[in-house]
């Protein structure tokens, strides 16, 4: 019973530390896409990447996406176009980051790019630390 157990619990943070940088990536920036989407403008902020809160003030981010959303609408379909793991980013702090770009349909807007870039934040999570639409 108990070594069953132990193989399951290995298993399972196994597939945890297992995981490339670019399937972390794309867990983080979908939970965090979801929250947009959901117009959870504040709950979106707080969960963002630590570089992005001292880049970026709360009360902008909100206004920024509420004026842009409200422009552009729901999404109407979001489909992942491309994938690249970087190290470097113009004007942020060295580190991993991973660029996805989406094939996004809004309700205002036919043909539109975001651009989601998840970091490795310091204590080790995944989160997004810039969002684009263009």
């Amino acid at each position: 019973g108990l070594f069953a157990v132990m193989l399951i619990v290995l298993f399972a943070s196994g597939i945890c530390f297992g995981a490339s940088p670019e399937k972390k990536a794309k867990i983080a920036a979908k939970s965090w896409l979801e929250l947009v989407d959901a117009k959870n403008y504040a709950k979106s902020y707080d969960d963002a990447a630590s570089f992005f809160k001292v880049m970026v003030k709360k009360d902008d981010w909100i206004n920024t996406l509420t004026g842009l959303r409200s422009m552009l609408r729901g999404v109407v379909s979001r489909q992942l176009v491309s994938t690249k793991f970087e190290t470097k980013m113009p004007g942020a702090p060295d580190g991993e980051y991973v660029i996805l770009v989406y094939k996004t349909k809004f309700e205002k807007k036919e043909n539109a790019q975001e651009v989601v870039v998840p970091m490795l934040d310091p204590d080790g999570k995944w989160r997004v630390s810039g969002y684009y639409i263009k």
